[in-house]
């Protein structure tokens, strides 16, 4: 009996012992370490990050047995893992690099459909937005985008952990991401991976904010305009991106049972339709164009100078959304991104129908078929295209991007003869309402087939009316943030600075009074009189440098 009391005694001992020691261990450890940036990219892609990427769906505990029994087999982890980002890396890249060159096709676009005396001006905002709006994206724009995306992770890129930065509010138990905190000017996010994300994701936020300048062409005063620039590039666009796409509350909408949450592959919503309808509160704020309407508010036409320029600039864009669209995979290798083709070819099969529905519906209803709109319908395609993208059967692409070719014409309509909004190249019409058709064309014709690292999607079509209720919950959003926010902008900018130029620079043209420069001299060597801002140098000056 003394025997066994001794053991149950020591027993007793060495498990008190053991359990304090883990306590004391436990406070010495604290919480793990921070993720420190990679900047050299030696660090990034380590074999252990292989666990959970399919196919193959390796684990942790593969990676920690194999560490004893076959060391070998781990160090060559490390390469094939460093491999994999490599070719996502360059995917990344090179798509962003497409994304890149839409600005020329934005450019050539708006520039065509606009008139001659505002060339210079209308080219001019699509090259200075570019620069704009990343520097406002630089400063601040990223980090409250994604500076929390590594809470959530990107496999793809190697997981971003790096940015672990989220401000959230908790409401019935759940916590809600509102934007990010961290990667301010990239201070704390000098990283390899995080590189690659910032490229990609600036000329996506670039493609917003370009669109509100064809709405508001021929009239947009130059000052306010480079105001907005930094401000959509700094905050308009990267609010809302962060809960769509940096794991804040709308990505989060499937904890309440709603589908996936509000899924969005490569931006109907994110990019198109909050530079949709901030080109909307734009127009209204500034007024239409003179000469527009007349006094019983009907329309006249304003035709733009040059559709040869325009239809150039829409093939451009198309070539350019073969990176807008496939390149939302964030990579090519693993986690499902073989998709990519039929991307591609969604991208590709919605552009054509749309283009063919705005020619064959303006060739039934006005009797000619309307290049212009048969251009816009091809835009509207891709625009609806952009969210189910990577959800959707080729049947079903080409299905929506004829109703967006048809939906486009319908809406050019309806803004310019029932809002009386002028828009000169249709902007509000392609982004802003075949946007938000796109955002909820996943919600219908998303098939379930895709698996991007686990995650499924299936619309109403194929059996979950939640993932409907979810994208129409982020359509809303994105229009009450996109309007609300810039009406309000627009509002104050235009109190402060003024936002339209004078109706005697709108009526000789904003080239030389707003820039000094004409897009066509045509052998003019003076300025329009009373339009100049800089001195007019002496005629006989004029004169021997002509000669």
């Amino acid at each position: 009996m003394i025997r066994w009391r001794g053991w149950i005694g020591a027993f007793i001992v060495l498990t008190a012992l053991a359990l304090a020691g883990a306590a004391v261990a436990h406070a010495d450890a604290g919480p793990p370490p921070p993720a420190q940036p990679d900047p050299s990219g030696n660090s990034t892609g380590s074999g252990p990050d292989l666990a959970g990427v399919a196919p193959g769906a390796l684990t942790a505990e593969d990676f920690e047995r194999a560490k004893s029994q076959e060391p070998f087999a781990v160090k060559l982890a490390d390469l094939v893992n460093q491999n994999r980002l490599a070719i996502n890396f360059i995917w990344t890249l090179i798509t962003g690099y497409l994304v890149m060159f839409m600005q020329a096709g934005f450019a050539l676009v708006e520039t065509g459909f606009t008139r001659a005396k505002n060339a210079a001006h209308t080219m001019a905002m699509n090259f200075v937005i570019y620069v704009l709006g990343m520097t406002g994206y630089f400063i601040a724009g990223f980090a409250l985008q994604f500076g929390g995306i590594g809470l959530v992770g990107v496999p793809n890129l190697g997981g971003l952990k790096v940015l672990d930065g989220e401000f959230t509010v908790r409401i019935a138990g759940l916590d809600w991401g509102l934007f990010g905190t961290k990667g301010f000017f990239l201070w704390e996010a000098y990283d390899v991976a995080v590189a690659v994300l910032f490229l990609f994701q600036m000329v996506f936020m670039d493609t917003a904010a370009t669109i509100p300048t064809g709405a508001m062409a021929e009239r947009f005063k130059w000052t306010a305009f480079c105001i907005y620039g930094l401000f959509v590039g700094a905050f308009l666009y990267p609010i809302y991106g962060n809960w769509a796409w940096g794991g804040g509350w709308l990505a989060q909408l499937g904890r309440l049972g709603l589908g996936a949450g509000y899924i969005d592959f490569a931006g109907s919503g994110v990019v198109h339709a909050i530079g949709g309808w901030t080109a909307l509160a734009g127009a209204l704020v500034l007024g239409p164009r003179l000469g527009k309407y007349n006094r019983d508010g009907t329309p006249n036409p304003i035709p733009g100078h040059n559709l040869v320029m325009a239809m150039l600039g829409v093939f451009i864009l198309a070539f350019g959304w073969f990176g807008f669209n496939p390149g939302s995979t964030l990579g090519a290798s693993g986690n499902g991104n073989l998709r990519i083709g039929l991307v591609a070819m969604a991208t590709m099969l919605a552009s054509a129908s749309g283009a063919l529905a705005a020619m064959l519906y303006t060739w039934v209803v006005a009797g000619k078929p309307d290049p212009a709109m048969s251009a816009n319908g091809m835009l509207a395609g891709l625009v609806a295209i952009t969210a189910p993208s990577g959800y959707v059967s080729p049947m079903n692409a080409f299905l929506i991007g004829a109703i967006a070719g048809v939906l486009v014409c319908l809406s050019v309509a309806f803004f310019e003869r029932v809002v009386k909004v002028d828009d000169p190249v249709g902007a509000i019409s392609v982004h802003g309402v075949c946007g938000t058709f796109g955002q909820l064309a996943v919600g219908l014709f998303a098939d379930g087939t895709a698996n991007y690292g686990g995650l499924s999607v299936r619309g109403l079509f194929y059996g979950d009316a939640g993932q409907l209720a979810a994208q129409a919950i982020g359509a809303a959003a994105a229009f009450l943030w996109a309007f609300g926010v810039s009406w309000v902008f627009f509002k104050v900018l235009d109190a402060l600075v003024g936002l339209r130029v004078s109706p005697e620079v709108e009526l000789q043209g904003l080239d030389f009074p707003e820039l000094g420069v004409f897009a066509y001299p045509d052998g003019r060597l003076v300025p329009i009189p009373g339009a100049a801002r800089w001195p007019i140098l002496p005629s006989s000056a004029a004169e021997a440098r002509a000669g």
